[in-house]
């Protein structure tokens, strides 16, 4: 009897990095994790993620047969297999993650960011499937994306493309300080941390009543600012609105520049759903020039939150076997 081929699918985060055995209809046969934010020493990390992830394989008997690796992390570079100077990991600097877990395998291991991952996921596994020119965007702690033009993923000269959510929508020095050093980044306003600080904005520039003020900015997040917005809550419906509006000009720079079928939102923003698309969807189509106008879908994305990042990294496997 053929054996069952799965990829090992690798999701590293600030805090956790999950990881997944995924089969070509993208079925997680078994998951696990381990705390990312445990290990000062990232060789130590790769030692013990690569232990656990092997003693989940053992569980599986001689039923499967692991084709490879595929790993999404922040500032993933899968030109080098490197991690390069990631902002929310325990790490600093240029780290070769691809050599370090080639130590103990001799199958393929490819590393990307994470944004990558995820459309390269939405292609094999969820919306995007028939589709050649799309666009991915995540919105989680931060703002990834992801750009498919020609049926192929935009990688670059430096294997850094597609980095909107480091390009300034507000300019100047007086604008929010980023986790990249610069101010006036995307991120800082269209992200779950984003929102947050968009929403103690609001508050401080208005004394419209709300039940939000009963929080400290640590006591809030993205979730009780939806759960707001939803009981009609003025300053998280404003917060929303404004966040939406500011995601829908930036994309309409990203229409001019990729002209793609479809832009599909992802992460934790994105389940607000009419919340973050209407205005994102209206003023997108607002600012763009005639000829995209009405032929650019804003969609929600088809991969399951909870796993989608396990399973666009274990599709970077299935690329390198011509799914």
């Amino acid at each position: 009897m053929a054996k069952r081929q799965i990829a090992v699918g690798i999701d590293i985060g600030g805090t956790n990095t999950v990881f997944g055995l995924v089969d070509r209809d993208g079925k997680i046969i078994s998951e696990g994790s381990i705390q990312t934010k445990e290990f000062e020493d990232v060789e130590v990390f790769v030692a013990a993620l690569y232990e656990k992830i092997n003693v989940t394989i053992r569980k599986l008997g001689n039923s499967a047969e692991v084709l490879g690796y595929g790993i999404g992390a922040p500032m993933g570079n899968i030109n080098n297999g490197t991690i390069e100077y990631p902002s929310n990991l325990p790490w600093k600097g240029i780290i070769p993650i691809a050599e370090y877990f080639r130590k103990y395998t001799s199958l393929p291991v490819t590393v990307t960011n994470d944004a990558n991952a995820a459309a390269v996921g939405e292609m094999i596994y969820g919306g995007a499937k028939g589709m050649k020119n799309f666009v991915v965007i995540t919105l989680g702690s931060g703002l990834g994306s992801g750009f498919v033009i020609d049926g192929k993923l935009v990688y670059g000269a430096n294997g850094f493309a597609g980095e909107i959510g480091h390009t300034a929508i507000r300019p100047g020095a007086s604008n929010r300080m980023c986790g990249c050093g610069r101010k006036g980044c995307l991120e800082t306003y269209v992200s779950a941390s984003g929102i947050k600080r968009t929403v103690l904005k609001i508050m401080a520039d208005s004394i419209v009543d709300s039940d939000l003020r009963e929080l400290s900015f640590n006591e809030l997040n993205a979730k009780i600012i939806h759960d707001a917005a939803l009981k009609g809550d003025p300053i998280a419906l404003e917060a929303f609105e404004h966040t939406g509006r500011m995601l829908g000009f930036k994309l309409a720079d990203v229409v001019a520049h990729t002209d793609p079928e479809a832009i599909f939102l992802f992460g934790g923003l994105a389940l607000a759903q009419d919340l973050i698309f209407e205005p994102a969807r209206e003023y997108m189509e607002e600012h763009l020039l005639s000829i995209y106008k009405g032929k650019v879908k804003l969609l929600p994305s088809q991969l399951s939150t909870q796993n989608a990042a396990v399973l666009g990294a274990s599709s970077l496997v299935w690329t390198l076997k011509e799914f």
